[in-house]
């Protein structure tokens, strides 16, 4: 399996400096700054990137799960927000939610929940995340079963 790499640099004091991130494929480029991590700023920030790449890993992860028991996937949509709040006066992650759509074919709600519950501690990013509690509602939102 291929090793994956990310770049970030930071410039100046914590809240005065900005900092850029990339990633390898190029897809990815782009500022981070005090403001947009702790309060509503307009560049990236370390959680929101984490919450991309686990939305990614979940719907990914829970459509090999649902074609490899032979459903017909025709969509999977997930939404993660990453808290980020102070504990023992630390900045840390301390929930996940994960808001998920899946349009499958030949498989009913509880089928579905289940195989949703199982990928949620599964996929390899919610595996690196474990330590965080993670939430998950995952809807089905058309099926032909």
């Amino acid at each position: 399996m291929p090793v994956r790499h990310a770049t970030a640099e930071w410039n100046g004091d914590l809240k005065g400096g900005k900092g850029h991130v990339s990633v390898e494929s190029g897809a990815f480029s782009g500022p981070y700054n005090f403001v947009s991590r702790f309060e509503s700023g307009e560049t990236t920030n370390p959680e929101e990137l984490i919450a991309a790449a686990h939305a990614g890993c979940y719907s990914m992860a829970l459509s090999a799960d649902l074609s490899g028991a032979g459903y017909t996937v025709n969509s999977v949509k997930t939404r993660a927000n990453v808290h980020l709040n102070f504990v023992d006066g630390k900045p840390t992650l301390d929930l996940i939610e994960l808001h998920c759509e899946a349009d499958i074919e030949g498989i009913d709600a509880e089928k579905f929940a289940e195989f949703a519950e199982g990928t949620k501690g599964g996929c390899p990013i919610s595996r690196a995340l474990a330590s965080v509690p993670m939430k998950l509602e995952a809807r089905l939102v058309s099926s032909a079963s």
